[in-house]
């Protein structure tokens, strides 16, 4: 028999037990749920205990190890003690009830409340533990190298390659989910996301995606003589032309229009004004670099305005400085800009009428699709080559759920498409 005192002891003890049980539960929940936006931004202004709490994020896995190896312990610790008691007091029988009872105990005490407290109250929990939780990490990091190396190569042997996911991905996936999780007014919130997703995208999308193709590139030949020159740049809304000579794939400079008007107001004579000598040489780039990428150039080189070329060196369009800036903040009009809003125009049938040269990108930001961006540029394209065929006029095809009729074609290129959503038969 224990005396007294020593079972009272053993009572205490295994309160206690419970309690740090409880603490380290808490613990567990603080350090996964936190807001490590709002913890770096704390710890940037200079509090210490954040700048432990961000130490610990960078080796989340060996903290975690460390919190559950002593939670354990602790409870298997509480458990038996338990045990000794009702032992002592009741007899033998009354070890499958103490079991019993204990796990109650442990599981609602030591794991459901202080975790139902904690989730809502995460940071308030690690600053009171910062230096708590530091130490058992220091303390356990030995141990806990030892087991992870144990259980990394058992996991080896069941596992092929590498399956750690890419930072960088794991990184930017979670803060799209953030920006998701954004609240407020809805229109206004809904375009402050557009915005941040097309920031975090620049990086995945290439210049073909977004480059006026050459089709639509205002051009001037330097061969055409010089008044025929001066009335085209004259009629022209842009401020940078490429000049090409013999053939359209033949670029051999960009002219700024500003430099064309000085030279032009100092000039007795426009018949003795050489174009290619106040143009810029210009800058070739390849139809897959990317928009991130090719924004740092822009600013690196301070230029606005470059040429695409593709793997053969053919000339494909232009993308600007303006273009990249659209993808983030939608489309940009000045009082110079043809601006139209006729590309995609909403029927009464609830149908649309879509030029067929509307980006797809612009396409399922305008009307919220998800019409997949690498199969083609545009809206046409996706047709032509999910079909492998040009279609004819009056032609009716459903691909991606949705129902696209050919209502114009100008030679190869189908110019205009009626979409809408496609039925679904029940069958």
């Amino acid at each position: 028999m224990i005396d007294t005192v020593l079972l009272t002891f053993y009572i205490l003890v295994v309160f206690l037990l419970v309690g740090t049980s409880a603490c380290f539960s808490a613990c567990e929940t603080a350090i996964t749920g936190f807001s490590k936006p709002k913890m770096y931004k704390t710890a940037k202004e200079g509090n210490v205990k954040a700048k432990i709490i961000c130490e610990l994020q960078e080796e989340i896995g060996l903290v975690i190890s460390s919190i559950l190896t002593c939670n354990t312990v602790i409870n298997s610790l509480a458990v038996s003690l338990a045990t000794v008691i009702s032992i002592d007091i009741w007899g033998t029988h009354s070890v499958v009830y103490t079991s019993i009872g204990m796990s109650i105990i442990v599981v609602f005490f030591s794991e459901v409340l202080p975790k139902m407290y904690t989730i809502s109250n995460p940071e308030k929990i690690l600053f009171l533990t910062a230096y708590f939780l530091k130490f058992i990490f220091k303390a356990l990091k030995p141990i806990n190298n030892v087991m992870g190396t144990i259980a990394r190569w058992f996991i080896s042997l069941f596992v092929k390659g590498n399956q750690v996911e890419d930072e960088y991905t794991s990184s930017l996936e979670e803060l799209k989910g953030a920006i998701d999780l954004h609240k407020g007014k809805k229109d206004d919130v809904e375009e402050e996301k557009a915005m941040l997703n097309s920031i975090l995208d620049l990086g995945h999308v290439h210049i073909s995606k977004i480059m006026i193709h050459r089709k639509s590139v205002t051009m001037l030949c330097v061969d055409d003589s010089i008044e025929s020159l001066v009335d085209q740049i004259m009629l022209c809304p842009f401020t940078r032309i490429p000049l090409w000579q013999g053939n359209r794939d033949n670029i051999i400079g960009v002219l700024h229009v500003k430099n064309f008007l000085k030279l032009l107001k100092t000039t007795n004579d426009i018949k003795e004004i050489d174009i290619i000598s106040i143009s810029q040489k210009p800058w070739f780039i390849p139809e897959n670099t990317d928009l991130l990428y090719q924004l740092q150039e822009f600013k690196k080189k301070r230029e606005h305005f470059s040429l695409v070329v593709d793997e053969y060196g053919g000339f494909m369009g232009i993308v600007t400085l303006e273009d990249i800036l659209e993808e983030i903040v939608g489309d940009i009009a000045d009082e110079h800009d043809i601006v139209s809003n006729e590309g995609i125009r909403k029927q009464t049938d609830g149908s649309y009428i879509v030029d067929g040269v509307i980006s797809v990108r612009d396409f399922n930001r305008e009307m919220g699709t998800h019409l997949p961006g690498d199969i083609a540029v545009t809206i046409a394209g996706i047709v032509v080559n999910s079909i492998g065929i040009i279609p004819e006029v009056g032609q009716v095809f459903v691909l991606f759920g949705y129902r696209f009729e050919i209502l114009k074609r100008k030679r190869n290129q189908v110019t205009l498409l009626r979409m809408s959503k496609a039925e679904v038969k029940e069958e």
